[in-house]
Formats: structure tokens, sequence, C-alpha cells
């Protein structure tokens, strides 16, 4: 199954702060923040913080790297080939960052794939229902994607 992907990092190269995944099927969302950095970028301060526990009651977690990581891996133990699909990089990037848990060490993922797509006309700040939230954000982008058939 695909899953749609977006997060927020403290600024460009910094640290991840949130990340979820939304199913092409169903509506079993994934959703974690990490804990914020001690400085925090000054755009992600006005942009980003404001609005990241904006998630329905239950789906928001704050979990340390590790536990996000596991609490990835139980996510994804269900699907025997999960697709990713992101619109930016730095998304891919720090969701294959998150898969790693130590030096040689990774979480039990069997198969995976990563699809990077042209989000060409797709505007998280005009589509997403709070802006900036990876959650609201990487459901407008699903709608995007299922409307535009990429």
């Amino acid at each position: 199954m695909r899953y749609f992907l977006d997060t927020e990092f403290n600024g460009f190269g910094g640290d991840l702060i949130s990340l979820a995944l939304v199913p092409e099927y169903g509506d079993q969302d994934f959703y974690v923040s990490l804990p914020l950095p001690d400085e925090i970028h000054p755009w992600v301060q006005q942009n980003v913080i404001p609005y990241l526990r904006f998630v329905p009651p239950g789906i928001d977690l704050q979990l340390n790297r590790e536990q996000a990581a596991h609490h990835l891996e139980a996510y994804l133990a269900h699907d025997p080939d999960p697709v990713i699909v992101a619109d930016w990089p730095d998304d891919l990037a720090y969701f294959c960052h998150l898969m790693v848990t130590g030096p040689g060490e990774k979480i039990a993922i069997s198969d995976l794939r990563l699809e990077l797509i042209n989000g060409a006309g797709f505007s998280s700040a005009a589509n997403s229902k709070t802006p900036h939230n990876a959650l609201h954000d990487a459901r407008a982008f699903k709608d995007f994607c299922l409307r535009s058939a990429y």
C-alpha cells in the first residue's frame, strides 16, 4: 500500500521535529513528534511549533528518536510491501534516517519502496487544513495525489 509522507524539521538540515504517514486506504494515520531541539530556527518557531499538536486526540505521540523508530516499525509491520510517497527529497531522507536505530542497526522492515513524485501544483500551505503540521500536510498531499492520479 502507498503511504503519503510529510515531515517537519528544524530549518535546512536541522533535527526532525515530526513525521506523518497517511495510508492510501483506511484511516490509520501515523504521527510522531520528537523532543524539540534547544535552539529552534525562527521560521520554524513561528510557522511550525504553534501547530505541532493540532492532531486528533489519541494520535499525538511525543517520543524520543528510538521510540519513534520502533513505533514506525510496528505501524508498517502489517504491510508486506509498503510504498512511501513524498514530494520533497528531505522528507524521504528524514524517514530513512528515522529507520536507523544505531551503528549497523535498523528497524525490521522487510521490503520497502520509496517514491519521490513531482508535486508541481501542490502546496501544503494552500491545501492543508493546518499548514506546517506534518499530519495535516500528509493528508492534503494524499488528497492531491489521489485527485491528480500522479
